[in-house]
């Protein structure tokens, strides 16, 4: 659609739509919008746009509405996403800047963005099975007790306790921390867990059975955390959005309940990212190939980690959407997010 004039029909219905829910007409968008043409050219545009799919009458409405093209095209046109105004940067820097730990960081994050958007709110974690050992420390509790803690770069800290048969000297607690500093510390875990058969045999024989059990724990804690996860949050937004779901909201909420579909759904649009919009990717209705979301958009961004993305956030609610509001929360906290954790 190249016309600039009905470019600008297109804008104003959309933005009509979404701040009203109400179909718009001819008449409305004369007296909203200062378009710079009569009333009838604005009929015979409406009419072009209907006829080329980017907009529709529902039922028997004098007014029109977006279709997923109309929204698409819209989208497509915004050149740059808008800076959050100083009250919601407040709002995001209240509700992120005393988090503890990275737990901490992305149950505080799915909250920020489900109250900025007023949508459903989704943030995937960091994948272990792509991070960086930062720091693994051993620390003895006494007895044939110790504590095993994995930290990794993009701040995800991993606890076991590991429990022996007989009270551990303090020197070879001290002996195993520098082994594993060395074998671990700067490498890829899925490195690190190929190098660790072989660390026993640099013990003595009588210490390998300690050793195996610490490395047993190591493991045990890779392999239980290398599942991907999300965390959400706002699904009661998507409820108060009933009505933007003539048929059911039901087949939405169960979509949004399996985490399989979701991790997907992020997955997937992670190569739709930066294409003019700061980082953000936007899929809408039908784009987002999975039958149960068709009447939904989804808006991610990536957040980084020593300058590499390590997961996406995002949130998911009816095509009815504010998007520039939407794109803007989302690549704002996601930035936020990255500086948090060391991006």
């Amino acid at each position: 659609m190249s016309d600039e004039r009905r470019l600008a029909v297109l804008r104003a219905i959309v933005e009509d739509y979404v701040a009203t829910r109400e179909p718009v007409g001819s008449k409305v968008l004369v007296e909203r919008h200062s378009l710079g043409v009569s009333p009838a050219t604005i009929r015979n545009d409406m009419a072009v746009l209907e006829e080329e799919g980017y907009i529709a009458q529902p039922h028997t409405s004098a007014g029109r509405v977006p279709t997923d093209k109309g929204y698409r095209a819209f989208v497509d046109r915004i050149a740059t996403v808008k800076p959050l105004s100083p009250a919601e940067r407040r709002a995001i820097s209240t509700l992120l800047d005393d988090a503890t730990d990275l737990d901490d960081v992305l149950t505080r994050t799915v909250r920020a963005l489900a109250h900025l958007t007023r949508q459903v709110a989704v943030v995937q974690y960091p994948s272990l099975s792509r991070a960086t050992v930062r720091h693994v420390e051993l620390v003895p509790l006494g007895g044939p007790r110790m504590l095993l803690v994995l930290i990794t770069d993009s701040g995800r800290v991993e606890q076991r306790t590991v429990e022996v048969t007989s009270e551990v000297p303090d020197e070879l607690v001290a002996r195993m921390r520098a082994a594993l500093g060395v074998a671990a510390a700067g490498r890829r875990l899925s490195d690190v867990v190929a190098v660790l058969p072989s660390l026993p045999e640099t013990f003595a024989p009588a210490d390998r059975d300690v050793v195996r059990a610490v490395l047993r724990a190591l493991e045990d804690s890779l392999s239980a955390e290398r599942e991907e996860r999300v965390v959400l949050a706002g699904t009661a937004n998507l409820a108060r959005s009933g009505l933007d779901f003539p048929q059911s909201i039901s087949p939405v909420l169960e979509a949004i309940e399996e985490q399989v579909v979701l991790l997907r759904l992020l997955g997937e649009m992670a190569e739709d990212t930066g294409a003019g919009t700061g980082g953000v990717a936007v899929r809408i209705g039908r784009e987002l190939a999975h039958e149960r979301l068709t009447e939904t958009s989804v808006v991610t961004s990536g957040y980084a980690s020593g300058g590499q993305v390590v997961a996406h956030l995002g949130v998911l609610g009816p095509t009815r959407m504010d998007y520039p509001t939407t794109m803007a929360a989302v690549r704002a906290v996601a930035r936020y997010v990255s500086r948090m954790i060391g991006g």
